[in-house]
């Protein structure tokens, strides 16, 4: 009987069947050099490519979390993926053209890791801080305090710079009305690489900012506008305060919502690809410039829990207040909403 593709073409031989097989199961095979096996070998190489990354990006944070943490043992249940957790976050001016320590950034942040949100309570630097036990002054000058005192009663080095940030945790923690488990110190360099690693951020720039100051360095000049600025440029952004001429000045209230726009514009760029593809710089420039009273686990574990929080799910409170020079007198009602915030986010 005949088959559909030998109709008409009459009887074949039994060699010349054979001969037939053999050349389709030849066929069967890839040729060397056939697109199949280039695209085997395409798969193989990119599934190297990306384990070696994954590896590297593995050790680099392995290596960033042991300089920045402490060696310390969290309890079970006590982990940040298991519960809330509040945290002291301070930007340190600590360049060696002023030989300041001042803290010209405080955030009293709370997670909650079952909802991945979090609420960000701004503080402006000359707040001033009135509370029983402590040396009323400016908000950012309890550092350098705390530091100078601890120092002076023998302790020094890292010792000196953990006591002074629990000193720092349990006064804010009093001010707002909740525990604050750790706090974390980042230097001016470390916000302008970690800015620079996510290959910059785009903000809204309110208004023309224009300061030179030779004394320490500072050479301010960015145009009104939406634009993508670099470390330099988002660090001069969120400091700005005054211009040379007395034009377009600008006040700590100003200062914590760019504070808050510039958090929200890294928070998106984390949690894109091209912001994850860039987590192993990020790290390395945090693991350079920061320190922190975390154990190392914790902060593995604090990378894995919020890695790419949206910034819908990040409430930000910008505390106001009035300026009657040399503070700014905080505004009791907009105080007790944070504490609020915080509270029902440690609760939730």
């Amino acid at each position: 009987m005949e088959t559909q593709f030998g109709a008409g073409l009459g009887p074949r031989s039994e060699a010349h069947g054979r001969s037939a097989r053999t050349k389709r199961g030849r066929d069967k095979k890839p040729k060397s050099g056939s697109p199949l096996k280039k695209v085997i070998a395409a798969v193989l190489v990119l599934l190297l490519a990306v384990g070696g990354y994954v590896g590297y990006l593995v050790w680099e944070t392995y290596y960033a979390i042991r300089t920045v943490g402490v060696d310390r043992e969290v309890p079970p249940g006590e982990s940040v993926k298991d519960k809330p957790k509040a945290f002291l976050l301070l930007g340190v001016d600590s360049r060696a053209k002023t030989g300041t320590l001042n803290t010209d950034v405080i955030m009293v942040a709370a997670l909650n890791p079952t909802t991945k949100s979090a609420t960000v309570v701004s503080v402006p630097r000359d707040s001033l801080i009135q509370l029983d036990g402590y040396k009323q002054q400016k908000a950012n000058q309890f550092y350098a305090g705390f530091l100078r005192s601890v120092k002076k009663d023998g302790l020094s080095g890292e010792q000196a710079e953990l006591a002074a940030k629990e000193e720092l945790r349990k006064m804010f923690g009093k001010m707002f009305g909740i525990p604050i488990d750790y706090a974390a110190t980042i230097n001016f360099k470390g916000f302008i690489d970690v800015v620079d690693a996510l290959g910059g951020v785009t903000v809204d720039v309110d208004m023309d900012m224009r300061y030179v100051d030779r004394a320490d360095g500072t050479n301010i000049n960015l145009s009104k506008g939406v634009q993508k600025l670099n470390g330099q440029q988002a660090l001069d952004f969120i400091r700005y305060r005054k211009s040379n001429d007395g034009k377009n000045m600008s006040d700590d209230f100003s200062r914590n919502k760019r504070q808050g726009e510039v958090l929200a514009a890294i928070a998106d760029k984390l949690k894109s690809f091209g912001g994850a593809a860039k987590l192993g710089s990020v790290i390395s420039a945090v693991g350079d410039n920061m320190k922190t009273d975390m154990p190392s686990s914790e902060i593995t574990q604090l990378f894995t829990t919020y890695f790419g929080i949206d910034k819908d799910n990040i409430e930000y409170i910008p505390l106001q207040g009035d300026w009657k020079s040399p503070y700014v007198y905080l505004n009791a009602a907009r105080l007790e909403e944070a504490r609020a915030a915080l509270a029902a986010r440690m609760a939730e």
